[in-house]
């Protein structure tokens, strides 16, 4: 019988937790499960997003009618941004956060069990290599 042998790669992604996960003192739950899980933050920093960084952040949303809620959601307060690193630190950290809506995140999950609604779910975190690279470099030049 042929086996599946499953990649693991070392990788690294962006987390932040956002003004919602900062404000109701979640930072060190999130900090203590990526720890716990066993993935290493290598750069962390609070972030106060200015106006040009909430657009570059959210580029991708840009067309969307949600995109100016989510800028300016994202300004609305401090933010702890972070590098991850790990194997497969991407799909891991996501699996960890939950589904975007927290009506759909399972228990267990960041969302799942700490976040209100779409907008204000604790934590964004980079869903492929291409978004943690873009990401990443936004907040963080020398970790590239």
């Amino acid at each position: 019988m042929d086996q599946i042998k499953v990649r693991d790669t070392m990788e690294r992604t962006f987390l932040m937790i956002k003004p919602d996960g900062v404000q109701r003192g979640l930072a060190g739950e999130v900090v203590s499960r990526i720890e716990r899980r066993g993935l290493n933050i290598i750069a962390l920093k609070m972030v106060q997003v200015d106006h040009k960084t909430a657009k570059r952040h959210y580029a991708e949303h840009a067309d969307k009618p949600f995109f100016d809620s989510l800028v300016d959601f994202i300004m609305s307060g401090p933010t702890i941004a972070m590098v991850i690193e790990g194997r497969n630190a991407i799909s891991i950290t996501r699996s960890m956060v939950g589904a975007t809506d927290p009506s759909k995140a399972a228990a267990g999950t960041i969302r799942g069990d700490f976040a209100l609604d779409i907008t204000q779910n604790i934590v964004h975190a980079s869903d492929s290599p291409e978004s943690a690279e873009r990401e990443i470099a936004i907040y963080f030049d020398d970790v590239i």
